[in-house]
């Protein structure tokens, strides 16, 4: 015979309430939570998964989907999705709500595309990503539905479309131009300095003026000429955080003297498989942007972070020379809080002569999506005012 459960007072007024004609009566309580019973193939799902029961509770959480919506199973188990809990850290716009009652009424599986994942950092702010979701009903726990997420923004597009487009096309033209270009230059240049010698003071002043602007354009042809350079890179096993600190080092003393240079790096990072010197160069281009970006802004106290961290959920699709795809887990995030880029750029940014500051060559991020495109990385801007950051996603060594 089982033991009589004896309530408190406390807990005897927490399950009534009072009717309307002041007789109390049973609130309806909560449903007892019910963790989902998981297959062995859980953990080996290619995409993020959730389980969500017939409360609209988190009943279960895949490995990928953890680092994608940047929550612990631990905390969210239990959780209603779209609850107070997790939409502080994380909104679906539109809600899931009604296709989860779909899915879980009408018995069917169900895809909804273009959903936005609001999904809070560690900074304080929030990433979005466009993603496609498949439903489908499962026996465990009642009423319970599978949630499938297919990211289909960002990195995958912007390395698929914007980075191998702005290669391409800069290379095409970079043997023409820098030897066309320079050698003429080159004459032009020494004729000028012989002319300075003979004249007046003003008018020396634009021989000067000549030397001066043909060094420039020699300058910006040297950019244009690494475009042609169709070597494959040295690629070998890098410490991320190597690269990160020389970059550091350099801008603290240089372009980015009196800016905070702020480091979140995840010490437990693997190495990454990446040419080092050429790492360096792009992260270094990346954060020289940022600090020009606050220096336009009038904002020489500005931030810059560097930022590393593991995301499990980034993948390269399959294709003829990888019929597995690849995996990008590892990421490096530079981040400035000045002005954003400039809306009548934004779907260009990563094209050559395209550029936010005025004199600009426009070759600096064209530069770095061709060596990333290179090592098979993605490379993704978002970019709002206050907030800008590029991610570097590359494959462990």
């Amino acid at each position: 015979m089982r033991p009589a459960i004896r309530l408190s007072k406390r807990a005897r007024q927490r399950t009534t309430r009072t009717s309307p004609k002041g007789f109390p009566h049973e609130r309806k309580p909560a449903a007892f939570f019910l963790p989902a019973e998981i297959g062995p193939n859980w953990s080996g799902l290619p995409l993020p998964a959730l389980i969500i029961d017939g409360e609209g509770r988190i009943a279960a959480m895949s490995d990928l989907a953890e680092p994608f919506l940047n929550l612990s199973a631990r905390s969210a188990l239990g959780q209603e999705l779209e609850g107070a809990a997790i939409t502080s850290r994380l909104r679906i716009v539109p809600p899931l709500a009604p296709l989860l009652a779909r899915a879980r009424d009408g018995h069917e599986a169900l895809t909804r595309t273009g959903l936005r994942f609001e999904i809070g950092d560690r900074a304080g702010g929030h990433v979005d990503h466009i993603a496609t979701v498949h439903l489908g009903p499962v026996a465990s726990p009642e009423g319970g539905v599978m949630v499938l997420i297919a990211q289909t923004d960002g990195a995958a597009r912007l390395g698929g479309v914007a980075v191998r487009s702005a290669a391409r096309t800069a290379i095409g033209m970079a043997d023409m131009l820098a030897h066309e270009i320079k050698n003429p230059l080159a004459g032009i240049r020494g004729a000028a300095q012989l002319l300075a010698m003979n004249l007046s003071e003003e008018d020396r002043d634009l021989a000067d003026l000549i030397v001066a602007e043909s060094r420039r354009i020699v300058a910006l042809l040297e950019q244009v000429e690494r475009f042609g350079d169709t070597s494959a890179p040295r690629l070998g096993p890098v410490n991320i955080h190597d690269v990160l600190e020389r970059v550091r080092r350099s801008a603290s003393v240089g372009f980015a003297r009196g800016m905070r240079l702020v480091t979140d790096y995840d010490p437990s990072l693997p190495p990454a498989l990446a040419d080092s010197d050429q790492l360096v160069q792009v992260c270094l281009n990346l954060v020289k942007n940022a600090a020009e970006a606050l220096q336009r802004a009038g904002r020489s106290d500005g931030t810059i972070r560097l930022r590393s961290f593991y995301d499990g959920t980034l993948r390269i699709s399959p294709t003829e020379d990888r019929p597995a795809g690849l995996a990008l887990p590892l990421q490096i995030e530079i981040e400035d809080d000045g002005p954003g880029i400039p809306d009548a750029i934004a779907d260009q940014v990563f094209e050559p002569f395209v550029s936010g500051r005025e004199n600009g060559t426009g070759l600096g991020l064209a530069l770095v999506s061709k060596i990333l495109t290179d090592h098979g990385a993605w490379l993704h801007a978002d970019s709002r005012p206050g907030r800008t950051v590029f991610r570097i996603s590359l494959a462990k060594a």
